[in-house]
């Protein structure tokens, strides 16, 4: 199964990613994880990842799409994945789509949890209390939630264009979530 989580910050897509990729004997990944641990590594593509942070830009599409270009073809990949925070544009979209296309490995299905956003400024509000992170404050969160309605939902339109998206209602127990989300995958 080759998956890509869509969904607002806070919507449970890393959680969902977890637990099913177990289910699916498929590894999670995340684009986040992969550009800490290249930078820990010290790979090529994590130098020049580090570089651009360190100089506090964004890392290029390109040095993301490379480094997601090496973990798809990581032999546990090869039954298919989970990708979780990627793509977050059209442009992105539109070179996973290349990349994967030439890989002979397209994107099978795109789960999109919903969740309205005040539960998601909530949710974020009880995680950031948990957790002690200052950076997650309700007006920093709807900030994100407006960057992620320009910018990440038109993703959803384009795989529902493709006859690939399935809605998932993301609000619930953990457990009602993921079975909600198998449901989707079975159909």
């Amino acid at each position: 199964m080759r998956l890509v989580l869509l969904g607002a910050p806070g919507s449970g897509k890393g959680t969902q990613a977890d637990v099913i990729k177990t289910k699916l004997s498929v590894p999670h990944i995340s684009t986040g994880d992969l550009l800490r641990a290249a930078v820990k590594a010290g790979t090529q593509l994590g130098l020049k990842a580090k570089a651009v942070m360190e100089a506090g830009q964004l890392v290029s599409d390109d040095i993301v799409l490379g480094m997601l270009e090496e973990r798809l073809t990581q032999p546990d990949a090869a039954a298919g994945f989970i990708l979780d925070g990627y793509p977050r544009n059209l442009a992105q979209c539109t070179a996973l789509e290349t990349l994967l296309k030439r890989l002979e490995r397209p994107i099978e299905v795109a789960i999109q949890l919903d969740v309205p956003s005040e539960l998601i400024v909530e949710r974020i509000a009880t995680r950031a209390a948990v957790q002690g992170r200052q950076d997650d404050t309700p007006e920093t969160v709807r900030e994100r939630l407006r960057v992620y309605a320009q910018q990440t939902e038109p993703v959803a339109g384009y795989f529902a264009q493709e006859g690939k998206l399935k809605v998932v209602d993301g609000v619930g127990e953990l457990g009602e979530i993921t079975q909600r989300v198998l449901a989707a995958l079975s159909r």
